[in-house]
């Protein structure tokens, strides 16, 4: 059975679309969801179903290796990024070399970056009257939004379209191909 471990900042719905997914797998399951925000939404959803979540801070994070142990012991085959905000330390990410992978609202190389995350890179993407935009999952490195890309999905912006009607689309996008991805991963694992 594949090991999952999830990180998350925010409301936790592709944390959630993805447990729901892997919950009746014979293949693979979350085992885990950590987040740097002890008040995230995604604490309330892993406990509705019943998944193991923990908060941590900065110092547990990138100046000790207090994260780093909790995934040693939990031994992920895939470490998933799912609304993380933080920059994931090298330390982490070299010992467990192409096993974090992240989600990005937006076609990268476009409107990835620092600042680059949800509704910052929707109003982009309206501001710039972009005519199509997307998803893009790609392995985590040493630099916010430059690692291998693994897989994108488009949609069609429309000049009428707002940066709500924009994260709309994304969001079915995420919903609809991030677990089918991640499951495609670990198969070839």
């Amino acid at each position: 059975m594949k090991r999952i471990v999830i990180f998350a900042s925010g409301s936790g719905s592709n944390a959630e679309n993805l447990i729901k997914f892997f919950q009746n797998s014979d293949n693979a399951s979350v085992i885990q969801v950590l987040t740097n925000n002890p008040h995230a939404k995604v604490l309330e959803r892993c406990k509705k179903l019943n998944v193991s979540a923990l908060s941590f801070n900065r110092i547990a994070f990138s100046e000790s290796e207090d994260v780093l142990n909790i995934l040693r012991s939990s031994n992920p085959d895939l470490i998933v990024l799912a609304g993380f905000l933080w920059k994931f330390p090298e330390f982490i990410l070299n010992e467990f070399e192409n096993k974090v992978i992240n989600i990005h609202p937006a076609l990268l190389p476009k409107y990835g970056g620092k600042g680059m995350y949800g509704m910052h890179v929707h109003h982009a993407v309206v501001d710039n009257k972009e005519p199509e935009t997307g998803i893009t999952i790609h392995y985590v490195n040493e630099n916010y939004d430059e690692g291998a890309i693994i897989f994108q999905a488009k949609c069609d912006v429309k000049p009428s379209d707002s940066a709500e009607d924009v994260a709309a689309k994304i969001h079915e996008l995420e919903m609809e191909h991030f677990p089918k991805v991640v499951e495609r991963l670990l198969n070839n694992f």
